[in-house]
């Protein structure tokens, strides 16, 4: 007996998957994940650890040879001990993105942290294997000490290379999610500022749309920058599409953003929170800061002794008047101080500066800039593009006055002008650099975009932020971008 029936051919049931197993394993190319960078990076680890162990062990040879029982052989010059080390060493980098992440290969403090790490754990995997067995101290410490300075060192000086040079940009499709008044400006700022492309724009009222993943996939992006997102539902759909479909995402921070990073998650109260909370050594990256800051300007004074007069004998050949300029400034907790700087201007530029300030170039008025200004003297175009008019400043962070790095401190004229949240960058030590410089100096248009980078400094600070700031200035100092 034939059975007839008009249903439809029953339709393969559809997979619940969890959340998190995610789609697809994501699918990097060559273009975003940047192999030239990370085989250099590679590079200059093993050549920088083995500089370290050569060095050591051609001391260590005066004193107390290698035991027999931790002379594994050699390869390519070194022992076997050193590849060892090499390898946990390079395995341990990779594992934690420093050959990939584009913040994670600049963590230069986490990098030294880790080596250390790896050589302090031998101690304890050596006395466990065989107590009789030990590395001479000799050719211990000059390694560990070594393996740290010089390779750190080497990525330092690649960080200036690949900053320079396009190696460093990844070329990344984006895709904009901003609240309508921000979309221009954002879209324009990332490709201008990044090897980023943008592919598309969504408002962020529309982010958790029906339609606004498929519009993020048929672009092409690979990262996903957004502001303004709806806090509630964000993890729940847009944030766990992204992930799933291997699209990173940026999101433009508030301030109690930041402050996350900080912080612990935890259940309290039966709420879910963030724990933050100061541990007992809270203090001792400020405490070395400041001890770094008294060291490197006292030191800086010394050694660029015989540059100060170099500019001082063409100050003087360059008009009349002192080598010195000196301006109050405000700096820590609204204090006026005098900063000190080479004069770059002629003797009556503070009153020519009424007659100039319908060329400010300033958005909004409150900082004074113009391109072309005619109170600068001949040599003075030289020393402010390559910010060497700012080396005095180094008295002011041996009187402790500044530091190395902080917010800019400002004219009176400039601060006189603030709203009130913008005296937020007032509570930290003002800087000779800072944020603000290496991130677009002079092509700033307001003390708005200022002071957001201010305020993220001051959220997000950390040796290692300084030291990626100090890096990145020199950069800028070289190649004279972005000042006039």
């Amino acid at each position: 007996m034939r059975v007839s029936s008009d249903r439809k051919p029953t339709e393969k049931p559809v997979e619940k998957r969890d959340l998190r197993a995610g789609n697809q394993i994501p699918q990097w190319s060559m273009v975003e994940f940047n192999w030239l960078r990370a085989l250099l990076l590679i590079i200059s680890d093993i050549l920088g650890l083995g500089i370290a162990w050569k060095v050591s062990l051609s001391f260590n040879q005066v004193f107390s040879p290698l035991p027999p029982e931790l002379n594994w052989g050699e390869f390519a010059g070194l022992t076997g001990l050193f590849w060892a080390f090499a390898a946990v060493i390079i395995t341990l980098f990779a594992y934690h993105n420093f050959y990939r992440g584009e913040s994670q290969w600049r963590n230069y403090v986490k990098q030294a942290q880790l080596i250390s790490s790896v050589y302090l754990s031998s101690l304890v995997v050596s006395y466990f294997y065989d107590p009789k067995v030990d590395a001479p101290r000799s050719l211990f410490f000059p390694v560990w000490i070594g393996s740290v300075a010089i390779a750190i060192g080497l990525r330092l000086l690649l960080t200036l290379i690949f900053d320079q040079f396009p190696i460093a940009q990844t070329h990344t499709p984006a895709f904009i999610i901003a609240p309508s008044d921000r979309i221009s400006y954002l879209a324009n700022i990332v490709e201008k500022r990044t090897g980023y492309k943008v592919v598309g724009v969504l408002t962020s009222s529309l982010a958790n749309s029906s339609h606004s993943m498929q519009a993020i996939i048929n672009s092409g992006a690979r990262e996903v920058i957004a502001e303004g997102l709806p806090e509630t539902q964000l993890a729940s759909q847009l944030y766990w599409q992204l992930r799933n479909a291997g699209i990173g995402l940026r999101l433009v921070p508030s301030s109690l953003m930041l402050l996350h990073r900080r912080g612990t998650p935890e259940i309290f109260a039966s709420i879910p929170m963030i724990r933050i909370e100061s541990s007992l050594l809270a203090n001792w990256e400020y405490i070395f800061k400041r001890c770094l800051d008294f060291i490197a300007a006292f030191v800086g004074l010394i050694v660029l002794a015989p540059v100060f007069i170099a500019i001082a004998i063409s100050i003087k050949a360059s008009s009349k008047g002192s080598v010195f300029y000196t301006q109050d400034r405000i700096g820590l907790q609204g204090q006026v101080f005098r900063m000190w700087k080479f004069r770059s201007m002629f003797m009556d530029a503070d009153r020519r500066q009424v007659e100039l300030e319908h060329l400010n170039k300033s958005a909004d008025g409150v900082m004074f800039k113009i391109e072309r200004d005619p109170r600068i003297i001949p040599i003075g175009h030289f020393l402010r593009c390559t910010s060497l008019d700012e080396l005095p400043q180094l008295f002011n962070v041996l009187f402790g006055q500044m530091s190395l790095v902080g917010p800019r401190p400002l004219p009176v004229r400039d601060v006189a002008r603030f709203t009130n949240w913008h005296h937020t960058r007032h509570l930290v030590m003002p800087g000779i650099t800072g944020l603000w410089q290496i991130s677009g100096r002079s092509d700033l248009d307001t003390i708005d975009d200022v002071a957001k980078l201010d305020l993220f400094y001051i959220d997000r600070w950390s040796l290692n932020f300084d030291l990626e700031i100090i890096i990145e200035t020199i950069r800028l100092v070289l190649f004279g971008k972005g000042a006039y």
